[in-house]
């Protein structure tokens, strides 16, 4: 199934089942559109370059809350992942805590934002982990 956008309630269940104060890296795979799909009268691009526009505003939304962009790549090839399941591009964030990370998403301006990671994706994955003790 694809999927973009995450769900404003999961919010609440990530705050509830991840330590808290604690940092956590995200993992985002990402599928970028052929063309952006905006809804608002944005200027036509492809979707790396809607995500560009995002990427370049996100980056102090990120270091607002004291994130770090870890490693960012293309992805070339899957070495065990469903033969349909193909990426674009990899991030990985470093951010303090689970706290940090919702704050930054459901800050009114980065909502205004992230229209242009919305409109440049086909298909996304954002996986939480923790480091292992």
């Amino acid at each position: 199934m694809k999927t973009v956008d995450s769900h404003p309630d999961r919010f609440a269940e990530l705050l509830a089942e991840l330590p808290q104060g604690e940092p956590v890296v995200m993992l985002n795979l990402l599928r970028f559109r052929e063309r952006a799909d905006y809804k608002n009268g944005e200027p036509a691009c492809s979707g790396r370059a809607a995500y560009r526009r995002y990427g370049e505003k996100a980056i102090a939304h990120l270091q607002g809350v004291g994130a770090e962009l870890v490693w960012h790549g293309d992805a070339k090839a899957s070495v065990i992942a469903p033969p349909d399941e193909q990426w674009d591009e990899i991030l990985l964030v470093r951010y303090p805590s689970i706290e940090q990370f919702v704050e930054m998403v459901t800050d009114p301006d980065y909502r205004e934002l992230s229209k242009h990671r919305t409109a440049a994706l086909e298909d996304a994955r954002l996986l939480v982990s923790v480091e292992l003790a």
